[in-house]
Order: structure tokens, then sequence, then C-alpha cells
């Protein structure tokens, strides 16, 4: 089996013993991107509620953490083979961590670590300008500009690991996500 690394990679050592830990099923329900707006609502207002005392507070800290869930769930969501989607999800006085876990086919693991080659090794705001500004030419939906956002206007700090050869040629791939909870 082969693993491979991108982003921040510190971000990789992520302890779930005190995690909200949720499990989306592949079945029945045939997930799709509305599970990932009912879910990510749940996760943010959840992990939002210690925050409670500020008004203010509370609102930008569970806007910032359901728009971070979101966009990693709807990705997770949108490139994933079948199976499960487990996310985990904690917050502390000072930050927010997330680690989604789901399997990909090996197809799609080529395509993905190509983008995080590119999103890793430049500066988030000046590739999201020439991102939506390659969009807007091609008059497409440009991949990538969700993390980019995330990187650029959010800060938040990403990494991705990838275990390739698992069984049926897929890949797991575990997301991992921090954002800074602002003090005001």
């Amino acid at each position: 089996m082969t693993t491979a690394t991108f982003g921040q990679q510190h971000l990789v050592s992520f302890n779930t013993a005190n995690a909200l830990r949720i499990c989306l099923f592949d079945g029945p329900l045939h997930l799709a991107w509305r599970h990932s707006a009912m879910t990510s609502d749940f996760i943010a207002e959840t992990m939002s509620l210690g925050f409670r005392s500020s008004e203010r507070q509370y609102k930008t800290i569970r806007h910032d953490i359901g728009y971070l869930t979101n966009e990693l769930i709807e990705n997770s969501i949108k490139f994933r083979a079948a199976g499960e989607i487990m996310i985990e999800a904690l917050t502390d006085a000072h930050s927010f961590r997330m680690r989604i876990a789901n399997l990909i086919d090996h197809d799609a693991t080529a395509r993905f670590q190509e983008l995080l080659q590119k999103v890793t090794n430049g500066d988030p705001g000046d590739l999201l300008i020439e991102q939506i500004e390659t969009s807007v030419l091609a008059g497409d939906n440009a991949s990538g500009l969700g993390l980019l956002t995330l990187m650029s206007d959010y800060q938040v700090q990403l990494a991705w690991h990838f275990d390739q050869g698992g069984p049926h040629k897929r890949t797991k791939l575990q997301t991992y996500a921090a954002m800074a909870i602002s003090s005001s």
C-alpha cells in the first residue's frame, strides 16, 4: 500500500478521543448534497454551542464552521467511491478541527492529487483569483474554488492523506482541516 500526504502534514496527527463522530452511510438514502447541508448545519451548531455567551462570536463561529464543513462534506460526497463517509470534529477555545474519511477510486485519486499539487504549492489568494478568472473565461465551475476560498478567506489549514492500494482499486482519503476561532 502506498501513501501520500499533501498540505499541512502536522494536521494528520488528529486525536479523536473527544471528537463528535458522524457516519454517513451509503445505502437506501443515496448520499446526496442535501445531506451535506444538514450534516454541516448540525456540526456547526453543536461545535459553536460553547460560544453562546457572545451572540456575535457564536454567529460568526457557527457560520465559519458551517461553511468549512459544508465544503469538505460536499467534496467527499461528490468525489467518493461507494461506501460510508466518516466525519470527526472537535473544538476548543482557540480552534476547530475536523477529519473526513471516505473512499475514492484510483482515477479520482490521480486527478485530485494533481489539483492538490497546484493548490498546496502556491499562494491561496493568488491561486483563487487565477482560478476564478479561468472559470469565467471557460464558462464553467472550476475545480478547487472551495478549497482555495477556505485557505485564502478563512485561513483554514488543510491536509489530505491518501492510502492507495485498497480493495477494489479504491483509495482511502482522509481530509484534515484546522481553523482558528476568533476570540472577539
